[in-house]
């Protein structure tokens, strides 16, 4: 335990000497700074008189808790489209490193089992990405709580959203990782797994659109078992808006999908010779 908790501190460490904790941090700041000087919501009997962006104010005035959702929704987009892009990326490098010769062959020689190294290396990604989204959702959350006086615990559950599909596909980096030990892959194949996820969601409409049997059942079947990286963003977007969402399919076949991938890379992992 203590040693997948160093190895996991080791990762952290890592980031930061690699810049990659304070250009996510970065990132979430300016995008705080933004709630907090540039967006300006003046609140009259319950709705916004008036919303000022970079100092030119709107006359419309806007029902104050729709528009606080919105501004929600936008910050769960962002976190799913280019936050994660940006996340996946930043991470991808901090599986091959640990492979590189000299530095693998000391931590085999020392007494941690080599899932140990890969779990702690796997977790230590997690955190780093886990540490910035927490700052940032509760940051937003608390300055527009401030700001308009709506406190809408929904938006939290983005933040445990974010971390799991980012979880999801960081197990694919280190599978890619450990097979190939190439970061720029790594990015390719999991960016890959985003931008099919909304196509392969549309099994209602392609299901009418295919010609043949075979080929609707390899569409459900790769819908099946790839990542629900879209259906999970609807679902976040859903508890936001206040709607309501169709099971939780999309959760526990993602979770597999991740539990099988990490599985085989400690797979491959244990049995390469170093």
């Amino acid at each position: 335990m203590m040693a997948t908790l160093a190895l996991i501190r080791d990762t952290f460490r890592e980031a930061l000497a690699r810049k990659i904790f304070w250009g996510l941090f970065g990132l979430s700041v300016v995008m705080i700074l933004f709630f907090l000087f540039l967006l300006k919501i003046d609140i009259v009997e319950g709705a916004v008189a008036t919303v000022s962006l970079f100092g030119r104010s709107t006359n419309r005035a806007t029902d104050v808790d729709r528009l606080v959702r919105g501004f929600y929704a936008g910050i769960a987009t962002f976190l799913y489209t280019w936050g994660m892009f940006l996340a996946v990326f930043a991470s991808a490098g901090l599986i091959p490193s640990v492979l590189e010769p000299g530095r693998i062959e000391l931590l085999v020689s020392k007494p941690i089992s080599r899932t140990h190294i890969l779990l702690g290396r796997f977790a230590g990604n997690v955190l780093v990405v886990s540490c910035n989204v927490v700052f940032l959702v509760l940051s937003v959350w608390t300055i527009l709580g401030i700001k308009t006086g709506i406190w809408s615990p929904a938006f939290l559950i983005s933040i445990a959203t974010t971390i799991f599909i980012f979880a999801v596909l960081l197990s694919v980096v280190v599978l890619v990782g450990v097979l190939f030990e190439s970061a720029a892959l790594a990015t390719m194949i999991s960016m890959s797994l985003m931008i099919m996820s909304p196509i392969l969601a549309q099994t209602t409409i392609m299901m009418r659109l295919l010609s043949s049997e075979w080929s609707r059942q390899i569409w459900r079947t790769l819908y099946y078992t790839l990542p629900k990286v879209y259906d999970l963003g609807r679902m976040t977007l859903n508890a936001i808006q206040d709607r309501t969402f169709d099971g939780t399919m999309p959760i526990w076949t993602s979770a597999l999908f991740a539990a099988a991938v990490l599985g085989a890379a400690l797979v491959v992992f244990s049995r390469r010779d170093f």
